[in-house]
């Protein structure tokens, strides 16, 4: 373990550490100590207080993702299917990361996390705000003998596991926006990114995105160009571990991921509608620079959105269009 890692370690309860003290758990001289601060500030965008004669501490208590702790907390139909986490304390992107693997190099079930990514993104090319310890940052690894046009609504199954995740935690009043996001109160609480390469008539290799907001503070989500909210802020959402929270979500992921290559989205389509926050609305959608307006009239089996203008019913595909309420 590198001396970086463990000062973090030290850290996280966001007590008062003296240089001396930390110095000595260490092994390292006090020059050694200032400098590993400084990396932790640096590198990984910490914000360390420093008081003479008190010592150095954060600004308050922070849980790190571990291995073990999620796999203990895993359910037992779960465990086999996962064959992999690795947990990174800063990288570009878990999704670039799981993308850039030579095919053959990863199994179905490989986990990649972040406690903080410098490039993290959203659907369209968005930034994802991503600081240090306090969000969800997961990559999942997946392969289907499908081709990759068979697996145009596997964002919308995707959609349905992290609302059954957070309905387990205990957490209401959630909904779907079509294709990916995850909203509570009509402000975004997670997001979806599935990126899929493969051959023409299979098999598809797939890595699904989930950034998650679970104690992003006000000064940290100014610049999100979008209504957003927080686990942390809803009723019952600040009890979670987030190493709990991780392995709920994977449970639901394993479970409709393997559903859906038996399946497809039909047989989840009455579900999905249950937790359809536009479902019956009228709604716009941007097309490029068009903006088509309609009813909202449901999904196909294709993951396709149904909308309902003048012209009739026509169906849109989610790498096309942008959705949004009237």
């Amino acid at each position: 373990m590198s001396s970086r890692r463990q000062l973090l370690q030290l850290l996280v309860d966001g007590q008062w550490h003296s240089g001396e003290d930390l110095a000595r758990r260490l092994g390292l001289s006090r020059t050694a100590v200032w400098k590993q601060l400084g990396l932790l500030r640096d590198q990984l965008g910490l914000n360390i207080h420093s008081v003479r004669g008190r010592g150095y501490r954060l600004p308050e208590k922070l849980e790190l993702l571990e291995a073990g702790h999620i796999r203990d907390a895993l359910a037992d139909s779960t465990h086999d299917w996962i064959s992999h986490i690795e947990i990174h304390d800063s990288i570009a992107s878990t999704n670039s990361h799981l993308m850039a693997q030579d095919p053959g190099q990863l199994q179905s079930g490989h986990v990649c996390l972040a406690e903080r990514q410098s490039d993290g993104r959203g659907r369209r090319g968005r930034h994802w705000v991503s600081p240090f310890g306090r969000n969800i940052y997961l990559s999942l690894f997946w392969e289907y003998g499908l081709a990759p046009a068979a697996l145009s609504g596997l964002s919308l199954v995707a959609g349905l596991a992290v609302i059954r995740a957070l309905r387990q935690l205990g957490i209401s009043e959630i909904g779907l926006k079509w294709p990916n996001d995850i909203l509570y109160g009509n402000r975004k609480l997670a997001g979806l990114l599935l990126e899929v390469v493969g051959e023409q008539t299979g098999p598809s290799r797939v890595v699904l995105g989930l950034g998650m907001n679970v104690r992003l503070s006000e000064a940290e989500g100014e610049s999100i160009d979008q209504p957003w909210v927080s686990l942390s802020q809803l009723p019952g959402g600040a009890a979670h571990s987030r190493n709990r929270i991780v392995a709920a979500l994977l449970d639901n992921l394993v479970a409709v991921l393997s559903q859906f290559e038996a399946q497809g989205l039909a047989a989840m389509i009455p579900e999905w509608r249950q937790y359809d926050l536009y479902h019956g609305q009228r709604v716009i959608l941007q097309l490029g620079a068009r903006q088509i307006e309609g009813i909202h009239r449901g999904v196909e089996p294709s993951g396709a959105l149904l909308l309902e203008t003048a012209e009739g019913i026509r169906a849109y595909h989610g790498g096309e269009v942008s959705l949004r309420p009237v």
